[in-house]
Order: structure tokens, then sequence, then C-alpha cells
């Protein structure tokens, strides 16, 4: 495997294509500034969105782009509080209480659990999992299904907060834990948005692509969980597309989730299993996801427009998400006072997500260059979110 940086890649492509610096920048709306420091290699990295930008430019897919990282390196936020829940997933659990654990005790305790996942709570989270990672791991083939379970949850959460190495393990145990196909595709669709995470689009648009073919349900006899577990699939799919610059891919797989968002009729949330959540909702804010990735911000404010966020739940992440596009938006037209006031509404609402989300400093970031000298909101935000000003 080639270990070429993606400067060093960068180049290569864009003298295979006969263009110069400043006709790619002009091509691509990426700074002739940023191309060179790319090219010379004093920038190593950049937001997976402007790779695509540049990708789509020169003809080729994001994936020939990216060079990746050694994994460890991805895992370099310096999150010491997840070092307990990494021990407790590579059986580290030291010394073992006189009770021994049971199916409903374990089952009980990961229902009691998930509102704190669905609510962020990541502090709560990082103390609770490794007592209930070590007790399921001490029970029985009887305990799979809750032991999938919970290890999904675990590896979404480790996803959600940059901890890849983690969420990887957690998710691909899970997966040999699966009672059935159904529990399975749903991991795989977090596995997949694990793989974007850390740019490995082609992986995410095989693994998506394959499951969701594989379990594309009849609709006329579907169930509710079926339907959102295909939908999350086609919107992994598709969100994996539009960043490695396939367009046509991404729209006709969020053509197809949304086919599934409407034969469902509204949104499904599934008692004690907020992941599977999925309906009309929900695709309508990935479409708008897609539009911010493809660089068309006044489309992003329009269909925002007919989103109706205020009904959904104020911690969901898919709504935290959206709002984030919405602020990107906003500073693409210029409205930084607009889209400074949304990232303090996303504070407001989910404190511990905010400051995990790389999209946000990359916002802040660019509000901050644009201004002269900032109010002290923006640079108490800056410290919030770990900006440096």
């Amino acid at each position: 495997m080639s270990t070429r940086s993606v400067g060093e890649r960068l180049r290569a492509v864009r003298k295979r294509r006969g263009l110069t610096q400043r006709e790619l920048s002009s091509l691509s709306g990426v700074s002739i500034s940023l191309i060179r420091k790319l090219e010379q290699g004093e920038k190593e990295d950049t937001r997976l969105e402007t790779l695509r930008k540049l990708a789509s430019a020169l003809s080729v897919s994001t994936s020939d782009l990216i060079e990746s990282p050694a994994r460890g390196v991805l895992e370099s936020n310096g999150h010491e509080q997840w070092e307990p829940v990494r021990r407790a997933l590579n059986g580290r659990h030291g010394t073992s209480p006189g009770e021994a654990p049971t199916v409903r005790g374990v089952s009980d305790a990961l229902a009691a659990l998930m509102p704190l996942f669905s609510g962020d709570q990541y502090s709560r989270l990082s103390a609770a999992l490794p007592p209930l990672l070590r007790d399921a791991d001490e029970l029985g083939a009887d305990a799979r299904p809750v032991r999938a379970r919970l290890l999904h949850h675990t590896g979404w959460l480790l996803t959600q907060t940059r901890q890849f190495d983690a969420a990887d393990a957690a998710l691909r145990r899970a997966l040999d834990e699966a009672p059935d196909r159904l529990e399975a595709a749903a991991i795989v669709s977090t596995l997949a948005w694990l793989e974007i995470r850390q740019g490995r689009l082609a992986e995410s648009l095989a693994v998506a692509s394959r499951w969701a073919d594989e379990i594309e349900p009849r609709m006329s006899r579907a169930t509710m969980a079926e339907l959102a577990t295909w939908g999350w699939l086609l919107v992994r799919l598709s969100a994996a597309a539009v960043r490695n610059a396939q367009p046509g891919d991404a729209e006709d797989a969020i053509r197809l989730a949304r086919a599934a968002a409407v034969a469902m009729g509204a949104e499904y949330a599934p008692r004690n299993d907020f992941l599977q959540a999925f309906g009309p909702l929900t695709v309508a804010m990935k479409r708008a996801e897609n539009a911010m990735v493809e660089d068309r911000p006044d489309r992003v404010l329009a269909m925002s427009q007919r989103i109706p966020v205020a009904d959904l739940r104020p911690t969901s992440n898919n709504r935290n998400r959206h709002l984030l596009d919405v602020a990107q938006a906003r500073v693409s037209l210029r409205q930084h006072a607009e889209a400074f006031d949304m990232l303090q509404r996303i504070r407001h609402d989910a404190p511990e997500w905010l400051p995990n989300q790389r999209y946000a400093r990359d916002i802040l970031g660019q509000i901050i260059s644009r201004r002269r000298t900032l109010t002290s909101e923006m640079r108490e935000f800056a410290d919030f979110i770990h900006v440096a000003v």
C-alpha cells in the first residue's frame, strides 16, 4: 500500500490532468494557498469536504486522494475518560465482584443507560460502561442478544467521540454476537458510519452497498424495523458516495432511502433503541447534509425551512448534525451572526456532544477568520470547543 501523503497524491493527480495549481483552484473552489500548503507538506490534513471538491475537479474519487493515517493517529483526542472502556473491551476487567451477573440484570442495566446514550451523557457513560461490559462478558451464549446490543451502542458512542480504534473493536465484536441478520445489518450501518468518519469511503461504500442489497425488503410486507435498517444502510451509502465525488450514486441511494421512509409513513422510534429511529424527517436532514457536502448552501437553507426540527428531541444527534449544516450554510453565505447563534443553540442543547465535533470547530474557525475582533462570547465559545484564537 502506498504511503504517500494527501499532498503528494494531489500533486501527482493534478500533474496527470495537466492542471496548474491555479487552474485546480479555479475548478474546485479551493483556495490556491491551501492547495500549495497541501502539496508542499506544510499542511498534512484537510476536511473531507475539501478533498471531495478537489477530487471532483480532478475527475477522481475522493478515496484516490486520501492516505489513511495510522489508526492510532486518528484516536489522538486525549480523551482519558474512555481508557476504562477500552480496557473493558479488551477483557481487562480487574477484580470481579462476588455476585454472578444475570442476563435479566444486564438487560435492565442497559435499558437504564439508554437515556444517557440518546442524551449524549458522555461523562456518566464512561463510568457506567466498564462494569456493564464486564458483566456481559461473564455471561454465556444465551446473553448474545444483549451483549451484541451493548457492544453496538458502545461502538456507536466511541465513534461519536472519535475513539476510532476502540469503536472498531466494539462493533466487530457486536457483529460476531449478532443474534440475527437484521441486527447484524444495523451494526454494519454503524460500521459504515465509522468508516466515513475515518475517511475510508471506498470501504464504507462497499459494505453499505452489499448489505443493503442483501437485506432489501419487500415493501408490501416489510416491518418498520426492516425498513428502518435498510433505510439507514442506504443513508450511509449515500453519505459515502457524495463524499467520494459520486453524486449520481449518492442521489440514487438517498432516493431509495426516502422510498423506505415514505413506506413507513412517519418517524419510527422503537422503544429503548434510538439508533434505529428513522423516517421522512431523518431522510430530509440527510439530503440537506449531502447538499452541504456538495457546497450548495442555498439549497441547504431552503430544505431546512421544510424540516420541523422543533419536533425532534433537542439532543438528537441527527438533528444537531443538521443544525451544523445550517450553520455552515450561513457561513458560506456570509451570515456569520446567524451561524454563531446556531452554534450557541446547539451548545445549549448538547453540551457534551458539540466539543467532539470537528465540524463545529471548522465552522467557528471560518467565523473567526472573517473578523478583526472577537466578542467575549466568541472567545469563551472557542475555549469551550478547543479552538485556538
